[in-house]
């Protein structure tokens, strides 16, 4: 199976749109709206803009993941739309896994040393897999005034990446 990942901009919003909203409202019985996740309607605005990244796994042409971070400043992040179509999930894959190592290797090399995200209950999958990957399990009152919430999100997560020395760049 031959996988690729790369930055995603505006010309591939419905593509997106086809992969996330199915897994939300579909799989896992989100009550959620494209409306509702305006920032999928520009991601070069939501995304690209500030200093995040928005990514994609690509099976030849077609995108069946996707990861993306929100640079919220302070020298932190919020992960977003973190989605992998059904088939392509687990272990054998590792599609999930290689999308949150591209977007941790782009923490450490723009200076993101802390990474937060909001996600569902329903979702216990994810949750296991945050936690295998050393995220803390964080009270929503211990997030910072600049993690951008979502109203939806319940359950919440921080990590914290050791930064190579600056002296060393």
């Amino acid at each position: 199976m031959s996988l690729t990942i790369e930055p995603i901009y505006n010309d591939q919003i419905q593509q997106i749109a086809d992969l996330i909203l199915p897994i939300q409202q579909i799989e896992f019985n989100v009550p959620i709206t494209l409306e509702a996740q305006p920032d999928l309607l520009d991601i070069e605005a939501n995304y690209h803009k500030n200093g995040g990244c928005f990514w994609g796994v690509k099976q030849e042409s077609e995108v069946v993941g996707t990861i993306a971070l929100i640079a919220t400043g302070h020298n932190a992040g919020a992960i977003r739309k973190m989605f992998v179509k059904k088939e392509f999930r687990g272990k054998e894959t590792g599609i999930a896994q290689r999308l949150l190592d591209t977007l941790i290797d782009y923490c450490r090399k723009h200076d993101i040393s802390d990474v937060y995200l909001g996600t569902v209950d329903v979702l216990k999958a994810a949750h296991r897999f945050y936690e295998r990957n050393n995220f803390e399990r964080i009270d929503a009152n211990d997030l910072p005034v600049y993690f951008p919430r979502m109203a939806i999100d319940t359950i919440f997560y921080s990590l914290h990446l050791d930064l190579p020395d600056q002296d060393a760049k």
